[in-house]
């Protein structure tokens, strides 16, 4: 069993209602704009929400809008606001029937409004005591559909995902580091069955993991390699494997290219990337996807002290190529090299993905709207922004032509780690490219902008929001 102090405690739980289930004292309904005087005043959208009473009891209306414009999205985000609104709220219970909307007409709706509800309702609160402790909320789900059941089951597993993604990532550097962060994942290996090898300062060494242990070196706790192994379930369990690669840098504080007082303080949430990785395995091996799946994170603190390494220092990388250190806070692109390379050295892929919240410059180019990504293969490309697009983590293509290469040339070395504040977050790419082979499909995702959030979101709030899980168990889906 995973410790029950590292996991996030959900507020709302969803359940089918029994047919014989007494009447809750609130009922959750859904509307489109032109259907509620109430709610059908210009200018009201998705999430807003009316009390009313009614049939002798209370009604908590939510409007979607006008109907000819809803999407999927529109759906969660009217989940979110029902969710903040049941965790701010006294009650314990409430029913949600399924009529009145089909959602049929918009594809994805239902799975989609189930998954807002939840995912709007988290917060994380371990160390502090709320004022008004908010009790735990079961909303009662009535529908025709024969298929509930499994589709509850579904969006709680992903959901429980997602939030523990956001729990992780909210820890800070004194809770989270590498050896801690290893230890966590042994413990989600050892619930769902997976195989996890946790790779040491000295294992590391023996590999000639250069890169990574140059960025853990100033640390007094030192880096890891933690690699889950997810076999999948037939017919597919023979197939080769997905690889994720997650960048796990547990605090960020530049090293010797410190960052300023403004951009210190967060670093906790470099770590995204590699918890992304960790919490898509749980999802994944609890939801049994058929496709295997192994899960590489790389975690390392950089830290200032005088073992750390410095600009114009030469390193080695695991592949054997020589990188000249220009920044010492361009590091997360050194760890990845090294998990990339152990995973070409140790698997045959059927596609290699990493996640990393690697640059400000994809911040801004794009802003907190989409994440970058990049690559070496078009379809995985396309796939990927697919998947964006169906779960509203959405991306958007860098290109990655070989120009820009010259910028990342080493004067010393075989390449040099930092090309300069131009095409920032193309140079990352560019770079890690140097570390994958041409006959490997490869895709890279930036995520620095939609790792975390400065303010309340619709159906998360401020701090991290463990983009990239339903992103990738979307793309796992969908893969024959």
């Amino acid at each position: 069993m995973i410790p029950s102090e590292l996991l996030p405690t959900p507020h709302t739980a969803l359940r089918p209602a029994a047919p014989a289930k007494p009447r809750a004292a609130l009922e959750i309904r859904l509307r489109y704009a032109p259907a509620s005087p109430a709610l059908g005043e210009p200018g009201k959208t998705a999430g807003d929400l009316f009390l009313q009473q009614q049939d002798g009891g209370t009604a908590l209306l939510v409007s979607l809008g006008p109907e000819g414009k809803a999407t999927a999205e529109t759906f969660r985000k009217a989940g979110g606001a029902i969710g903040k609104w049941l965790l701010a709220g006294s009650v314990t219970e409430a029913d949600l029937p399924l009529t009145g909307i089909d959602f049929q007409a918009v594809s994805g709706s239902l799975l989609a409004l189930l998954e807002g509800i939840r995912l709007g309702s988290y917060r994380f609160e371990r160390y502090k005591k709320p004022e008004n402790p908010a009790e735990r909320v079961t909303v009662y789900v009535s529908s025709d559909d024969p298929d509930l059941d499994r589709l509850l089951q579904d969006v709680e597993i992903v959901t429980d995902a997602v939030m523990l993604a956001r729990e992780w990532s909210h820890e800070p550097a004194n809770v989270i580091n590498p050896p801690s962060l290893a230890e966590r994942a042994l413990a989600l290996a050892q619930e769902t069955g997976m195989k996890c090898t946790i790779f040491t300062e000295a294992d590391l060494e023996a590999m000639h993991a250069g890169a990574i242990l140059a960025v853990g070196k100033g640390s007094q706790t030192p880096p890891r390699l933690i690699v889950l192994e997810y076999p999948g379930k037939a017919p597919h369990s023979g197939d080769k494997p997905v690889i994720l690669v997650g960048k796990a840098l547990t605090f960020d504080s530049g090293g010797y290219s410190i960052k300023d007082s403004t951009n210190i303080q967060g670093m906790k949430y470099d770590k995204c990337g590699g918890i992304t990785v960790l919490a898509t395995l749980l999802a994944a091996a609890r939801l049994g996807v058929e496709q295997p799946i192994v899960g590489i994170v790389g975690a390392a603190e950089n830290m200032i002290s005088g073992e750390a390494y410095r600009p114009d220092d030469i390193i080695t990388a695991m592949s054997g190529k020589t990188v000249e250190i220009v920044s010492t806070d361009a590091e997360g692109r050194l760890v990845l090299a090294d998990a990339l390379t152990y995973a070409q050295k140790n698997y045959e892929a059927k596609a290699v993905i990493d996640l990393a919240t690697l640059t400000g410059g994809v911040v801004v180019a794009l802003g907190r709207v989409r994440a970058g990504i990049m690559g070496n293969d078009q379809p995985l490309i396309d796939a990927l922004i697919a998947a964006g697009e169906r779960t509203a983590e959405r991306l958007w293509q860098l290109p990655l032509d070989e120009d820009y290469l010259q910028s990342t040339k080493g004067d010393d070395a075989d390449l040099k780690n930092s090309g300069g504040r131009e095409g920032h977050a193309i140079l990352g790419g560019i770079f890690l490219k140097q570390f994958v082979e041409d006959s490997v499909p490869w895709a890279h995702l930036d995520i620095a902008g939609l790792a975390d959030s400065p303010k309340d979101l619709p159906y998360c709030p401020k701090g991290a929001t463990g983009f990239g899980v339903r992103l990738l168990l979307d793309y796992l889906a969908h893969l024959e």
